[in-house]
């Protein structure tokens, strides 16, 4: 997990902690970095300041730090103190730094068998620990379990490490992780010490082949094979195979006990090595002297050439944040004392336009314009993005131009930007683009005030959340960019995020980032670690964009598509009637909370889910032209306020109706040539077309 800088409400000071970043958080409580006065570094998890006050969840806290304290083994992140009473419960424990065992494996490859007896030998000492205090992990997986100089040590009761996260739940939750979890645990039954024993074999499994020993399209069928399935032991040496098989017994009570465990796997001498010598161990020597240096006393002297101890704590998951992954720029503390984010003011209020009165309207008759039409915008740019206060266009030129929303007005220009390679928001504070020379440059939304630089081999930007920038470097890897501390989180080759037909389109949300490429290809990407969670071939080459609302995320093409986004789980599908162009099929679908609107050809439709149905419910259909007289251009809707704004087939006109009923409103005509193209916020509709673009108002519901 990438350390966040403090935010609005967070607090500076727990215990004898001084708060430095956050770790993670969860539905119970959130996790900071903190540093004591001597410079003794801690995870300081603390209890969400509205459940405080709980008496029911202030207990569990009690609970929980009670338990943290009685696990005395040096296998685990050690606690390191807590206040249970007045004010906000908090626990502190080891700040551990080096990699996950996940982490390991990826960027490493499978453990060789001399490391993973050692790795089994001493996590199941551990667990002894743990089960000797009267206490079952119930969560052991890779994620949990951090290499360091010493040997591995499992994470528990919620306390991370900051370069992978914690694992905190809500009430009356216990965590099953798909493919680690014991059969028992799926099952919702009682869970006793065997169910940790069977989550270490899944995790030496694991270690050994490098693929899990469960697997499955979606987690439904990962946990039926858990449950019901054999294992594959495929990958696992053989002589690891009739080790780890025991530990997956379907019947906890054929699991071999801990102590028994250690004893089968015992190394041999020398075996540990990997924590002391290798890739492996530099990597974790790495990360553990930029932790020291974090902990240095406060009145230690650090050169002004060098980053702060603070700084230090961004760095830590790659030892340091270095400008330009793919080469080029230098690291940012080389030449400067602070963050090049610390800078960035808060998001500014987003001004709403006033809805227009329906019945001051007259028949058939678009309202007037809020501004515009204005001939600034490039002919066949990409979709304006509106931010707050600004609309960011692609200028005539090509650069990237921010216009006022609330009366179109320059804002701020920024020409070395190649707008044809994309922009995006971040938590709607930063624009980022690429330059020509493939560098990614971020600027102060609301007034264009340059903030950043870095890398040098950028081809195009995809998308953004609130933390991360997502792109595609010039060959042709997916990576993801952390736009407030500029450490690259993951970097990694993609099939298709890219073809001779264009840029994929992408959309973010629920920590998922879903790319419908050009050669119709989907796949939907953890955000936090790369990996391909789903995918589908046969979507559409047109450039149809995905939209995400909550756990739903639609995809247009020759098959309107409704997927889980969480597992890609299959919610119901519409096969296109456009027989002007089923190749293109559907355009791209815009997404109304539980609703989604998109044009087939000739025809709009607006849909609902139902549920346990795979079948969606019509609330209406619109014919908007002649049979065949689809352009082929993928054009999404816009919603807004009670509208919904359709554009006509033959590009001649965008036709407005309610949202509700379909009833036609008026017609828009923008006297240009081309596709439409509509976005909408804040009570406006903003219509471009041509190279030119204006403001719209709407209609209340």
């Amino acid at each position: 997990m990438t350390t966040q800088p403090l935010a609005t409400g967070d607090p500076l000071r727990l215990g004898p902690y001084r708060l430095l970043g956050v770790l993670g958080e969860g539905g119970m409580g959130k996790v900071y970095v903190g540093r004591d006065g001597a410079g003794a570094t801690a995870a300081v998890k603390v209890l969400r300041p509205e459940l405080a006050h709980d008496p029911h969840l202030a207990q569990r806290f009690v609970r929980e730090a009670d338990m943290a304290r009685a696990v005395t083994g040096k296998g685990v992140a050690r606690v390191l103190g807590a206040q249970t009473e007045g004010g906000r419960p908090w626990i502190a424990a080891e700040f551990l730094a080096g990699p996950t065992l996940d982490e390991a494996v990826r960027t490493y490859g499978p453990m060789d068998v001399p490391t993973v007896r050692a790795l089994a030998a001493r996590l199941a000492r551990t667990l002894h620990d743990i089960h000797a205090a009267g206490l079952v992990h119930r969560d052991l997986k890779p994620a949990n379990i951090v290499l360091t100089s010493d040997g591995p040590r499992i994470i528990d009761f919620g306390i991370a490490r900051p370069e992978h996260g914690l694992t905190l739940t809500t009430t009356g939750q216990i965590p099953v992780t798909p493919g680690y979890g014991a059969p028992e645990q799926v099952l919702g039954q009682r869970v006793g010490p065997a169910a940790d024993v069977f989550s270490l074999g899944a995790v030496l499994a694991y270690a050994a082949g490098g693929r899990r020993a469960f697997d499955g399209a979606h987690v439904a069928a990962v946990q039926y094979e858990v449950v019901h399935g054999t294992p594959d032991l495929s990958m696992v040496p053989p002589e690891l195979q009739e080790l780890i098989g025991p530990c997956l017994a379907k019947d906890p009570a054929f699991r071999p006990a801990p102590p028994r465990i250690a004893e089968a796997f015992a190394p041999p001498k020398g075996a540990d090595r990997a924590w002391r010598k290798g890739p492996l161990a530099e990597d974790i020597k790495r990360r553990e002297t930029a932790t020291k240096r974090l902990a240095a006393p406060e009145d230690t002297a650090v050169p002004t050439s060098t980053p702060s101890r603070r700084r230090f704590l961004t760095m830590t998951a790659a030892g340091v944040a270095v400008l330009g992954a793919g080469g080029g720029a230098g690291a940012w503390w080389l030449n400067r004392e602070k963050s090049p984010t610390a800078d960035v003011p808060p998001a500014v209020a987003t001004p709403e336009a006033a809805f227009v009165s329906l019945i001051d309207s007259e028949p058939n008759e678009p309202p007037k314009a809020l501004w515009g039409p204005l001939d600034v915008t490039s002919p066949n740019g990409q979709l304006p993005l509106p931010v707050r206060d600004v609309l960011i266009v692609q200028a005539k030129t090509g650069a990237l131009l921010a216009l006022s929303v609330t009366n179109g007005a320059e804002r701020w220009r920024a020409k070395e930007i190649d707008a044809d390679a994309g922009f995006t928001s971040v938590a709607d504070r930063l624009i980022v683009g690429v330059d020509k020379k493939g560098v990614l440059n971020a600027f102060v939304a609301s007034t264009g005030a340059p903030v950043w630089q870095t890398g040098s081999d950028v081809e195009y930007v995809l998308a953004a959340d609130d933390t991360q920038v997502y792109l595609v470097t010039k060959d042709n890897q997916l990576r993801a960019v952390n736009a407030w501390t500029l450490d690259t989180a993951w970097t990694r080759p993609m099939k298709s995020p890219r073809s001779p037909n264009g840029s994929a389109k992408a959309a973010t949300g629920g920590k998922r980032l879903v790319v419908h490429s050009r050669d119709g290809q989907v796949d939907a990407v953890d955000t936090a670690t790369g990996e391909t969670v789903w995918k589908l071939k046969g979507q559409g080459t047109h450039g149809q964009a995905p939209s995400i609302s909550g756990n739903t995320a639609y995809l247009g093409g020759p098959k309107l598509m409704a997927r889980r986004l969480d597992d890609g789980g299959f919610m119901w599908k519409e096969e296109t009637r456009n027989l002007g162009d089923p190749i293109l099929g559907w355009s791209s679908p815009t997404a109304d909370g539980a609703f989604v609107v998109a044009v087939d050809g000739y025809q709009a439709y607006r849909y609902s889910t139902l549920a346990d149905s795979d079948q969606p419910s019509v609330e209406w259909m619109e014919v908007l032209g002649d049979l065949g007289s689809t352009t082929g251009t993928p054009t999404a809707p816009a919603v807004e306020g009670g509208t919904v704004w359709l554009p006509e087939p033959d590009d001649s006109a965008v036709r407005v109706v309610k949202k509700t009923t379909r009833e036609v409103l008026f017609t828009v005509k923008m006297l240009r040539e081309g596709p439409y193209q509509l976005v909408s916020d804040a009570h406006r509709v903003f219509i471009a077309r041509g190279g030119r673009i204006a403001a719209m108002p709407v209609y209340d519901e």
